[in-house]
């Protein structure tokens, strides 16, 4: 069973045999999986000497009605002096200006206007001192791997974990990035012929060329020549260094569009979306189009016979497809089966192949690659393994991060492949979910399934996502289905059910594991109280949470102290290259600010407390 096998007999097909068929309405995603569940654990008591513990009766929903005594996990968010016990009075007045300016409107508009001006009053090195004392003292860590480490030492002293991430950026007009964007996601092909028949969505379209419009939250990378993503992979393994040699269970941050030209990505999501399309179709015609994905199973003798009777391929050429190890052998083909017949071991552009469903026949989705464009693709997927493997070597988790959703089914699927490769002892590659996606409980438990099976640690980080507004302005745009949910409270509902669905693999399979990355005390709230339904205690290490630096401090140090696995984003950089990322800080502090009093309510609290009691030089004792 090999893509190799399954390109040259399905570009054989005789599309005379072949009849039109429409497509389930069914939801389609490029991973993979079934629904075995491996040999239950039993609970396991837990305890932590800093918080508070109560005897409780715990009833396990998932287990019987069984009773189980055990500690229960208690954090108060609201206690400030030890929330705030790592910072001195300085620091504290410092986290109060910075949140009190995010509140004016014109500030946050005009920052980066406003801070090119107070350059040239004030001269580079006053300008740099200044921002150290304000928005680049509170956000960002130091300037190199060396001056991060001290703050990172005073985290780690209270329980607080890092995730590096080296925030310089380019500061592109918007002109610019459109230009960029256009010459690096057009193929040559499709210059010389535009009208080819792709997919709107996973085409390139100029007025939504500058991918950070509307984005406030998350880094841009964008494509120049493949010495750039050179350049960009090196960067990323000395952050992978910097996190091995200043903590022993550190996180690394990076994004695939930094490792090469985002053509491939375009390309390879609409191959995956169109096969699972395909499968759809397949699905239907055994009366299954309306299960789920992890129900689809299809009759393997009723699959041949459809294949065949379509003209996709000879009998005896179909019976070689579907003869792998363990492929068929249960009888049925389900939806990681079929996706395993696109694998990384054939000529790269040959995974660019996507079944037409008007003709019936396997198509290469561009009529051509030239040599450089096939070794583009061929060196962006190197540079993954090379960062993947430099994870492992250094003992550092590699979080890849999530993106555009036009981008995301392949660099879902490409993270998929490091965790089936390095995943195999521990988790050390850590895909990204997006809950405000329609999708995503399917995507969770697709990719949860396809662990289960294989046998590796699966990882993944849940967040709400960064790119709603761009998502949704795009879609009605260009004129396909808006991927996101209808509101903030069905992501919410859908960050719940994927975090419930995680943590109950990990009740079942202590292989599975995740990262809380959320802002939202409600959410850190819900997942300590699931954690202590399933006795699950801190110290296994399976359940992480994670927020950015400079912001929720009355989150992360509670847990931090409590013995939770918790990490800061830690950005870090030059001050002046690191202005793109302070400007989008302001504008997410704006509505985070306006939205809640809470963090600015604690630091008052607290910094009153403290002179109160005489405490006007307070130091951090660690």
């Amino acid at each position: 069973m090999s893509y190799t096998k399954l390109v040259p007999a399905l570009l054989r097909a005789n599309s005379d045999k072949i009849k039109r068929i429409g497509i389930s309405p069914g939801r389609f995603r490029s991973t993979v999986a079934s629904t075995q569940r491996q040999e239950e654990k039993e609970p396991q008591s837990d305890g932590c000497p800093v918080v508070k513990a109560v005897q409780v009766e715990l009833i396990s929903q998932t287990k019987g009605a069984r009773n189980v005594q055990a500690n229960k996990i208690a954090i108060d968010f609201d206690n400030t002096q030890e929330v705030y016990k790592s910072k001195d009075n300085i620091e504290l007045l410092r986290s109060l200006l910075v949140f009190k300016l995010c509140t004016f409107d014109f500030l946050v508009d005009k920052n980066k206007e406003l801070m090119e001006l107070s350059k040239k009053v004030f001269g580079r090195r006053l300008f740099e001192k200044l921002m150290k004392m304000t928005f680049y003292g509170q956000f960002v860590a130091g300037e190199d791997h060396n001056s991060i480490k001290p703050l990172i030492q005073k985290n780690q002293a209270f329980g607080v974990g890092a995730v590096l991430d080296y925030s310089v950026e380019e500061d592109l007009t918007q002109e610019e990035a459109e230009k960029k964007e256009m010459d690096s996601c057009v193929s040559e092909a499709e210059k010389e012929s535009p009208d080819v028949g792709r997919e709107k969505k996973y085409k390139a379209h100029r007025q939504f060329g500058d991918r950070r419009g509307g984005v406030i939250s998350a880094r841009t990378y964008f494509y120049a020549d493949e010495a750039k993503c050179d350049n960009q992979m090196e960067t990323f393994i000395n952050c992978i260094r910097a996190s091995g040699g200043s903590s022993t269970d550190g996180f690394s941050a990076v994004k695939m569009t930094a490792l090469g030209r985002p053509q491939f990505l375009l390309q390879f999501s609409e191959v995956l979306v169109k096969w699972r399309r395909f499968f759809n179709v397949l699905a239907a015609q055994q009366g299954k189009s309306e299960m789920t994905a992890l129900e689809q199973k299809l009759e393997l003798e009723q699959l041949k016979e459809s294949l065949t009777n379509l003209g996709v391929g000879a009998k005896d050429d179909i019976d070689n497809w579907f003869t792998g190890e363990k492929l068929g052998s249960s009888g049925t083909i389900d939806l990681l089966d079929w996706n395993s017949l696109i694998n990384d071991t054939t000529k790269i552009s040959n995974l660019l192949m996507v079944p037409n469903l008007e003709t019936g026949q396997l198509e290469p989705l561009l009529k051509s690659f030239t040599a450089e464009e096939e070794r583009q693709m061929k060196r962006m997927l190197q540079r993954v393994d090379v960062l993947a493997k430099h994870a492992m070597e250094n003992g550092v988790r590699l979080m890849v991060d999530a993106e555009q959703t036009y981008f995301q089914p392949a660099i879902s699927r490409l993270t998929l492949e490091m965790q089936r490769k390095f995943n195999r002892e521990k988790p050390i590659i850590f895909n990204t979910y997006q809950c405000y996606l329609k999708e995503a409980y399917e995507n969770v438990t697709v990719d949860v399934e396809l662990s289960r099976r294989e046998g590796w640690y699966f990882g993944a980080k849940l967040v709400r996502g960064a790119y709603m507004y761009q998502e949704r302005d795009r879609a009605k745009e260009i004129g396909y289905e808006d991927p996101i949910n209808p509101d903030y409270e069905a992501t919410n509902r859908m960050y719940q059910r994927c975090l419930e669905y995680v943590l109950e693999e990990i009740e079942h399979n202590r292989k599975a594991n995740i990262m809380v990355a959320s802002h939202n005390e409600d959410t850190v709230k819900f997942t300590l109280e699931k954690m202590n339904d399933m006795s699950l205690s801190p110290t296994e290490n399976k359940v992480y949470f994670g927020q950015l630096l400079g912001m929720c401090d009355q989150i992360s140090f509670p847990l931090g102290q409590a013995g939770f696995p918790v990490y800061k984003y830690v950005p870090y950089g030059p001050v002046n290259e690191v202005i793109p990322y302070l400007s989008r800080r302001a504008q997410e502090n704006r509505g985070f600010m306006k939205g809640s009093q809470r963090e600015r309510s604690l630091l008052w609290k607290e910094l009153k407390r403290r002179l109160l009691s005489g405490q006007v030089l307070y130091k951090p004792v660690y």
